[in-house]
């Protein structure tokens, strides 16, 4: 199994070292615009392989990527603390399109699976996909995975719990208009309504933190690497592995909560498809309400900013 990591900045190299100690796919290229970067993150992997795993570790182009199972692209500019996910799209949308003129150039597997992680991720995968046309679900974006780990590691720390026994969502648009699922939380299998300390304040408090909590590192450390870092892993280990994982990843729906022709994060069963299935858990009231207006804001900001108008103007039906 051949990755290629598109971007050798924080988040791209904390993939690659989450990948590389779980020792999984067999093969990592790394390439950049700054060659050198590249090169030097893959010597450093290829320096520790002998103690974390054996994976063959180079920085190459995209001549050699052709023939990757899975593209990780994580390249793109960073946000300010105070800028929204959304205000990147100008910038990262062009910097995609000249990825996958490259990408598309130098040719692919047909069965390759695209995954993006560069901001605003839920524009940039419907970008993807209207690109490549593919029908299936082999390109999907990060979407709310990396606030969902968040979502549980605050749960965790207010309760007093550890968060790997919290079982909780965030879905929707991976910014401001994410959905907290509340409704089916849980903590080892109870419901978290159930404890007493979960009150409607305390739930308002680490939802508004989870919003928040990218902007926070941003501020103090320069931007996510280690989280995102590994929940990229476990969405390239379940396709690599096929394990039919259910994750709030990103992808373009089509009557999922009567949703369609936009990508946001449901959840999807994921394996080496890339997004195989989505699957319409029951949301209460708010939650489906909430999950119907992160479609919409998508939605319009598909149909409302110039370059994407632009773009889509030939083939996309849903803006009307």
């Amino acid at each position: 199994m051949k990755v290629t990591i598109i971007g050798a900045g924080r988040v791209g190299t904390n993939a690659a070292y989450a990948l590389q100690i779980a020792n999984i796919v067999s093969e990592i290229q790394l390439l950049d615009v700054n060659k050198e970067l590249a090169e030097g993150e893959a010597l450093d992997f290829m320096h520790g392989a002998s103690v974390l795993g054996e994976q063959r570790f180079y920085a190459g182009d995209y001549d050699r990527a052709a023939d990757s199972d899975i593209f990780v692209i994580t390249a793109g500019a960073r946000r300010n603390p105070h800028e929204s996910r959304l205000d990147l799209i100008n910038n990262n949308l062009n910097l995609m399109n000249r990825i996958m003129d490259q990408i598309i150039m130098s040719g692919y597997k047909d069965s390759a699976v695209f995954l993006i992680v560069a901001n605003p991720v839920d524009i940039l995968t419907y970008s993807v996909h209207e690109t490549l046309n593919i029908k299936d679900g082999r390109v999907l974006g990060l979407g709310t995975m990396l606030d969902t780990t968040r979502f549980r590691g605050l749960i965790g720390s207010e309760i007093n719990l550890p968060s790997s026994q919290i079982k909780a969502l965030i879905l929707g648009e991976h910014g401001d208009s994410m959905v907290p699922v509340w409704s089916s939380s849980s903590i080892n299998g109870l419901r978290l309504s159930s404890f007493p300390v979960v009150t409607s304040e305390l739930q308002e408090s680490i939802y508004a933190h989870t919003k928040q909590s990218g902007a926070e590192v941003i501020s103090k450390k320069g931007g996510a690497g280690w989280a995102v870092g590994a929940v990229i892993s476990e969405v390239v280990h379940s396709i690599a592995l096929d394990q039919k994982k259910l994750l709030p990843v990103s992808s373009v729906l089509n009557g999922c909560y009567g949703i369609y022709d936009v990508s946001l994060s449901v959840p999807t069963i994921v394996g080496s498809g890339g997004a195989e299935q989505h699957i319409e858990v029951e949301l209460d009231d708010d939650e489906y309400d909430k999950l119907q207006e992160s479609g919409a804001i998508l939605k319009s900001i598909i149909c409302d900013i110039e370059v994407l108008k632009k773009e889509f103007s030939s083939s996309y039906s849903g803006c009307r």
